[in-house]
């Protein structure tokens, strides 16, 4: 893999005709160190210009039918409906029943979750780090929609890997006071703190929260330095981004 070349991940799994989804990764952009080279994040301290250039390109080689709706990230549970709005709102996640909208979370470690139901009529994106995950922004995200949870499909996108991602005692106190199931997720190092399965914790508060159809995982943003920007590995860093959307009707 080499820096010039943009790409990303096509996520597998059985969504509708009509609804498509990537997450991009860290290559392809013209952003310099630390950033290098596909930083999609205009509030890290990259040059604002490489910024434009790297989400342009993002916009070409995707073939999007619109810019994403950005959003300003706060590790909350806000979602909102996703529009062309002129400057980013603070939520961390967006939904939208329309064609053509192009739903978008940032990332670099916390884990990126996108949604759409069988139909193929509504899709979501969410922002779940470990403290919006133990707030619920994945419960906003499945009210937000307005669907049945049973009806929804679930993919998880790049995050960090739980061998690198370590934590307190209090914050695995805080999972498992939401959901015993939480407390496999946790495995105690030599160091008396825990190391976390981000992805691990998704599942069961999605499972918990009545979607059974659960795709993705597996990613190792920390480890894979080469493909994915990763914020406790090197602090000063870019972000990749999760996007999804339903294609306009070519009729």
């Amino acid at each position: 893999m080499t820096m010039n070349e943009l790409r990303w991940i096509t996520p597998d799994w059985p969504v509708p005709i009509g609804v498509r989804a990537a997450a991009t990764m860290r290559t392809g952009g013209v952003s310099v160190a630390p950033f290098d080279s596909l930083n999609l994040g205009s509030h890290v301290g990259d040059e604002l210009a490489a910024v434009l250039e790297n989400r342009r390109r993002l916009v070409a080689a995707l073939g999007l039918p619109s810019e994403p709706t950005w959003l300003n990230q706060v590790h909350g549970c806000d979602v909102l409906q996703a529009t062309h709005w002129e400057f980013p709102p603070t939520a961390d996640g967006s939904y939208t029943l329309q064609e053509g909208v192009v739903c978008a979370v940032m990332t670099a470690d916390c884990l990126p979750v996108l949604l759409c139901d069988q139909a193929g009529t509504r899709v979501a994106a969410a922002h779940a780090g470990w403290r919006g995950l133990a707030d619920g922004v994945l419960g906003s995200a499945i009210t937000a929609l307005g669907a049945a949870p049973g009806t929804l499909l679930a993919w998880l996108g790049p995050a960090i890997e739980p061998t690198a991602f370590e934590v307190g005692g209090e914050v695995r106190e805080r999972f498992i006071g939401v959901n015993r199931a939480n407390e496999p997720a946790f495995a105690a190092n030599e160091r008396g703190r825990w190391q976390a399965d981000i992805y691990a914790l998704a599942r069961n508060e999605l499972q918990r929260l009545g979607v059974g159809q659960v795709y993705g995982g597996g990613f190792a943003t920390h480890r894979d330095a080469d493909a994915f920007f990763s914020y406790r590995r090197d602090g000063r860093t870019g972000r990749m981004v999760s996007l999804i959307w339903r294609e306009p009707d070519p009729g």
